[in-house]
């Protein structure tokens, strides 16, 4: 399924993409530009050195349509969505470890950044429609009780493999049942956007990202997101990889080209009005499997079994029915073939495994 998309709609349009700098935001701004679309990227550009902005993001301070500011500063961003068209609002503290860390941070950004956007898009009256970028955190470990027995039996021989463990599908009537401060916030988040654009009559959707992958992505310190980036730096670098739980949590990994594609066609289709929609491959993957297709790659890495971090999610996988009516479309790459892509493109570009890392490496 792909049907033809209402994409041609954004060719003149400004767009305001909060968050527009990052691994996410980049690729929608640069996907944005190549529709004949105006994109504005409103980023704070602290999330990752400078460099990585620069060499791994393409995005430079001083590049044309790059504002570097907050979504906490209520008169910037006022101004911004003044001018604009459409607005993603994908800026957040997006890190479930730093949000467990820091949780009024995380308020601070997710909570009243958004609703300074929620205003602003609410007083203007302009904008054709806003989504709302949410996650698949809001979901938690899910409720066992809310299941597809015939999508379950259809996936059963496939689910044998995780452990033993039948992992939840996640549909978007399933009741939001989040197990991190991340996830809480961008609860909040959908409905408060409800809430606001709907009393003022402004279109808007919420996409639910699964779990982001693809290059040009990099990893944090101290964080447990981003598995892929990160098995395929730390075997790169020939650090054995840390399965935390035994690896038995799983993953409904997204490359970030069907993000950007899946959240441009949210923000067009008529169909996407009001709607919430995960944006998921619809497989579940078990992290020790994300482990093995690394490890292919580089035999010789050793697996190693670490505690459940915090607010880490056993998770489940996207129920992807909606998003193929809606959208009239699915994601395309797989997740053999992303992870294929990813290390080579790591192998081509050594730098993206950051030098912390690498010390690391050298002191083992």
């Amino acid at each position: 399924m792909d049907h033809r998309s209402d994409l041609g709609a954004l060719a003149g349009a400004t767009v305001l993409v909060t968050g527009g700098a990052g691994l996410i935001g980049s690729r929608i701004t640069a996907r944005l530009r190549a529709l004949g679309a105006r994109p504005t990227a409103l980023c704070t550009m602290n999330a990752y050195p400078e460099q990585v902005y620069a060499d791994l993001f393409g995005v430079r301070v001083g590049d044309p349509g790059l504002v570097v500011g907050d979504v906490r500063d209520a008169a910037l961003v006022r101004e911004l969505v003044a001018g604009s068209d459409y607005v993603i609002h994908a800026a957040a503290l997006a890190d479930v470890a730093a949000c467990t860390r820091e949780p009024l941070a995380a308020i601070d950004t997710n909570v009243a950044g958004t609703q300074n956007v929620l205003d602003a898009v609410a007083a203007t009256g302009r904008v054709r429609r806003m989504v709302f970028v949410s996650s698949a955190s809001v979901y938690g470990d899910g409720n066992p009780e809310e299941t597809d027995s015939l999508e379950l039996l259809t996936m059963r021989q496939l689910l044998e493999s995780v452990h033993g463990r039948i992992p939840p599908q996640f549909h978007e009537f399933t009741h939001t049942r989040p197990k991190s401060v991340y996830g809480n916030t961008k609860a909040w988040g959908e409905k408060q956007t409800a809430l606001v654009l709907g009393q003022a009559g402004t279109s808007y959707a919420i996409v639910r990202y699964f779990s982001v992958y693809g290059e040009p992505q990099t990893v944090k310190r101290d964080s447990h997101s981003w598995v892929v980036a990160w098995f395929a730096a730390r075997a790169h670098l020939g650090l054995p990889l840390h399965l935390n739980g035994c690896g038995r949590q799983v993953r409904d990994l997204v490359h970030v080209d069907d993000i950007t594609e899946g959240t441009l066609r949210a923000l067009t289709s008529a169909r996407a009005h009001t709607e919430t929609v995960n944006i998921g491959s619809g497989v579940p993957t078990s992290v020790r499997t994300v482990a093995r297709l690394v490890q292919a790659h580089y035999p010789n890495t050793p697996l190693l079994e670490t505690p459940l971090p915090a607010g880490d999610p056993f998770g489940g996988y996207a129920a992807t029915r909606r998003m193929e009516s809606v959208l009239g479309w699915r994601p395309r790459v797989t997740i053999t073939d992303g992870v294929a892509r990813y290390v080579k493109w790591l192998q081509a570009t050594p730098a993206a495994a950051p030098h912390w890392l690498g010390r690391e490496a050298a002191a083992a």
